[in-house]
């Protein structure tokens, strides 16, 4: 599932050729993703222009006319630019033409993305409740030991809880964990502040070194410019259950956590 870093990663993409240009025509192949298209979306944004291209959590916004458009990729999907006219293939739901001769398409395998509408000065429910961003000055160590005072719950679970934090997916909060020493089966109640300082610096700092890679390329994501990320080649632990830790030598470990398998190192993590 693309996580936050390759969100921005396509935020950045597409940012570029996107501000300032009005769309010409909306052409929708399938509605059918997590939740229908808006049967209005065309009268929404057809003969209007983008004027920010933003994002919240994993959701893209595409601020154009009343109001902005918001995408999510779901497990597979992308957004890239493609020339007009360029021959559409399966799984290619949707596109946006431009006034650049340019099209702007979202390519979604198993349709669990989203494309929806929010009216100016309305906020949609999928955003309201989400906490702060990673990257933001509201996020910080404090913030994770006092949310997670009383908490028996895993730690991982507690930082991959949106209404805690944003955008802290599997992957980047198996590599914070790692690079903080933190077991992620304790339990969120039991780490002390200290801990938790250095844990949402190395949130922060996976994130921005992902961010930097542009992504993580696991199965099919590609990011807006149509290039694969690179931060794979950078994982210490996701994906390695079994291999020997880089750091120490031991076998990694693997758990699951929440539904999902969780690796990392007896030795280095405590």
């Amino acid at each position: 599932m693309p996580e936050l870093p390759e969100v921005e990663t396509t935020r950045r993409g597409i940012a570029p050729h996107l501000e300032g240009r009005k769309v010409i025509r909306l052409i929708v192949r399938d509605p059918r993703l997590r939740w229908p298209i808006p049967e209005d979306l065309a009268i929404q944004i057809e003969n209007q222009t983008f004027t920010a291209i933003r994002r919240r959590a994993k959701y893209l916004l595409m601020d154009i006319g009343g109001g902005t458009l918001i995408s999510h990729l779901g497990m597979s999907g992308n957004l890239r630019l493609v020339p007009v006219g360029t021959p559409v293939l399966k799984h290619e739901h949707v596109d946006i033409e431009l006034d650049s001769c340019m099209t702007l398409r979202y390519t979604d395998p198993r349709r669990f993305g989203a494309m929806l509408w929010q009216r100016s000065g309305e906020e949609h429910p999928l955003l309201s409740k989400l906490g702060p961003e990673p990257l933001s000055e509201e996020f910080n160590g404090e913030r994770l030991y006092q949310l997670s005072r009383k908490r028996s719950m895993a730690v991982k679970p507690f930082i991959m809880d949106n209404a805690v934090v944003v955008g802290v997916g599997n992957i980047y909060a198996t590599e914070a964990l790692f690079a903080a020493g933190i077991d992620p089966r304790r339990e969120a109640g039991r780490i002390s502040r200290a801990r938790y300082n250095e844990l949402a610096g190395e949130i922060r700092k996976v994130l921005a070194r992902a961010i930097d890679s542009g992504g993580t390329t696991l199965r099919d994501f590609i990011g807006g410019d149509g290039k694969p990320g690179y931060f794979q080649q950078e994982l210490f632990v996701y994906g390695r259950a079994g291999q020997l830790c880089k750091v120490c030598g031991a076998t990694l470990s693997e758990c699951r956590l929440g539904q999902r398998s969780s690796v990392f190192c007896r030795r280095c993590q405590s």
